[in-house]
């Protein structure tokens, strides 16, 4: 009878190291991926002038050696403007967007990218995800800007504002392509 004890015993403790190892390869593995960065992070870009907040929200998914305008954003048609829900400009006043009024509030920001040019869309629809509900009639600014080749490369799309000599200019960056437009009071 001892040795099925100790037998008993040795398969227990095997047991209980083998649950530990478990448990804590599981907790490990929960906490690598809660520390990793999601693939098109929240970003955020705000400036101030003259007495006008104004902030853009947007997911900013990365190039990761994609061929990015023309095909996997594709020319002509409406794009979310970043990833993931879609992307927000908020107005904390009336101001002007590349010369066009929009009153203050909260707006979905779109593009339709081209080769040569893009169209600025505020929508007011700014709760969906990505594009796919976007509808035209909810339009109530689009504005064209040109676009332009970028002196590097921008791995990851970016929104920025800088403060112009008037109000601010607002630029979208990504891979070798940036469009700017005028934000005024």
């Amino acid at each position: 009878m001892t040795t099925f004890s100790i037998t008993t015993t040795r398969k227990a403790a095997w047991f209980r190291a083998f649950a530990l190892l478990f448990v804590l390869g599981i907790s490990l593995n929960e906490l690598a991926f809660a520390q990793q960065k999601p693939a098109s992070p929240p970003a955020t870009a705000t400036t101030t002038f003259d007495g006008i907040t104004a902030t853009v929200n947007y997911g900013q998914p990365s190039k990761k050696g994609r061929e990015i305008f023309g095909k996997l954003v594709p020319f002509g048609e409406v794009w979310r403007t970043g990833a993931n829900g879609a992307t927000t400009l908020t107005l904390s006043g009336d101001a002007m967007l590349g010369g066009k009024a929009v009153k203050a509030g909260t707006y979905g920001l779109f593009t339709i990218p081209t080769k040569d040019k893009w169209t600025i869309i505020l929508n007011t629809d700014s709760k969906q995800w990505g594009a796919y509900e976007y509808k035209k009639d909810k339009d109530v600014l689009r504005v064209d800007v040109p676009s332009a080749a970028t002196k590097e490369l921008v791995e990851s799309f970016t929104i920025s504002f800088e403060k112009a000599e008037k109000g601010a200019t607002m630029t979208l960056a990504w891979d070798m392509t940036k469009v700017s437009v005028a934000l005024t009071k």
